[in-house]
């Protein structure tokens, strides 16, 4: 049963909020209004009355949530900054501890309801790869970007990146593993914020991916566009777009997954996987081991098709410059004259050494007598590479007007193992 609730209440709340600076601010609470649809589950249903065991109620669409907050003894609004970041955290925390599929249990007759409780049902593994064109919010420099994620925004289920200086196209190639709980309404939410110290950070968009769209053992590669606001999608500014690489990887379906995991196993469900694949074995013989997945990956340079023209009196010079981007091994292809449709055919061999947190970095250079020109860029991690083995395909060029890349790339497991 789904009812729309209204709740309205002026309780005293005082909540001390500890600052980056170490100041803890006693901050009060009051006003509060409420307004949502909430879901009522009657189970399990029994002979005697009333006909029910236990209640369960969650929030399944939250309509309204308002709000004031002061500072005892004083005037939020001039700490710049902290009211914004205070506000959002409760929230936040409000919203997690009542939110479908998080459910509060009231028992009507004796008895055990444990099968009522919220239990997880899968992982969901992201790669944070990059973002580009981001809003620059200092007037001085460039943002300093990093990024926050999660499924739930309870602080202990929130992942947070490493912080790119001085950079409006950040490359983080990062790695995190969540706890799905209900995979056909839950979201990924991605926010990225500029960092500004011990002040509060400025919040440059957020974007947000549904759970339900992704094929579970599948990786998809999305891009997202950044928005101010999820819910009131009224901002047309251009905020950036954000580049993430998703698996999700239910519980119980190892036999009917290429990739098999072992939840008890200490490493990602991709690393289970590929552990797995490499040596045949089942991926529980090695607990307390962690993996290097180390090979070789062959990249073959075929082609480009309509490179962006940059020289006045002809064509392009064009070459490639390939880039392992932890180990900064690097290759470069022959220049080939007067032409935007270049063909090389040019194969170069990396050994890497622990390629699911390494990056694979293409650039094409046009080649001047007087300089060089960067053509564009493609930025890829090796999951596919390691997923599939072998692929050929073609990549649209990055910070260009137009044109694309052909690559083949191969790859050959060699996996080794050190204790954890």
């Amino acid at each position: 049963m789904e009812l729309e609730m209204q709740w309205d209440g002026n309780p005293n709340l005082v909540l001390d909020v500890k600052t980056r600076v170490g100041v803890v601010l006693p901050i009060q609470v009051k006003n509060i209004g409420f307004t949502g649809v909430f879901r009522l589950i009657f189970k399990p249903l029994v002979d005697e009355f009333p006909c029910f065991g236990a209640v369960c109620y969650s929030l399944r669409e939250k309509k309204k949530l308002d709000f004031k907050l002061k500072v005892v003894g004083g005037d939020i609004s001039s700490i710049p900054g902290i009211s914004d970041a205070i506000e959002e955290t409760i929230r936040d925390a409000v919203e997690d501890s009542i939110s479908w599929p998080v459910r509060k249990i009231v028992p009507i007759l004796p008895g055990d309801y444990s099968d009522l409780e919220l239990k997880p049902v899968g992982t969901l593994e992201v790669k944070l790869v990059q973002a580009k064109n981001l809003t620059n919010k200092d007037l001085v420099g460039k943002s300093d970007p990093y990024a926050v994620l999660f499924i739930r925004p309870l602080r202990e289920k929130t992942k947070t990146s490493k912080t790119i200086n001085n950079q409006l196209n950040p490359i983080w190639n990062e790695h995190y593993e969540f706890i799905v709980d209900d995979v056909s309404t839950q979201h990924l939410t991605v926010r990225i914020f500029d960092d500004e110290g011990i002040q509060a950070s400025e919040f440059i968009g957020c974007a947000q991916v549904a759970l339900r769209d992704l094929e579970p053992g599948k990786v998809k590669v999305v891009w997202l566009k950044l928005v101010k606001d999820l819910e009131i999608q009224r901002d047309t500014k251009d905020r950036g777009q954000v580049h993430l690489e998703l698996l999700y990887c239910p519980f119980g379906a190892a036999n009917t997954f290429k990739n098999p995991f072992n939840p008890d196993f200490a490493l990602t469900s991709l690393e289970k996987a590929l552990k797995s694949e490499a040596n045949g074995t089942e991926p529980g013989h090695k607990k307390k081991k962690d993996v290097i997945v180390r090979g070789v990956l062959s990249v073959t340079v075929i082609s480009a098709e309509g490179l962006p023209q940059v020289d006045l009196i002809g064509k392009a010079d064009p070459y490639v410059v390939l880039i392992m981007k932890k180990s900064e091994t690097k290759f470069k292809t022959r220049v080939l004259t007067e032409t935007l449709n270049p063909v090389w055919n040019q194969t170069f061999d990396f050994v890497v050494e622990d390629a699911l947190h390494d990056m694979l970095i293409i650039e094409v250079w046009d080649h001047d007598t007087f300089g060089k020109d960067k053509l564009g860029r493609v930025i890829m991690t090796l999951t596919r590479a390691i997923l599939e083995g072998e692929f050929q395909d073609s990549f649209p060029l990055e910070d260009a007007k137009s044109g694309r890349l052909n690559l083949h790339l191969k790859w050959t497991l060699q996996p080794i193992y050190r204790d954890s």
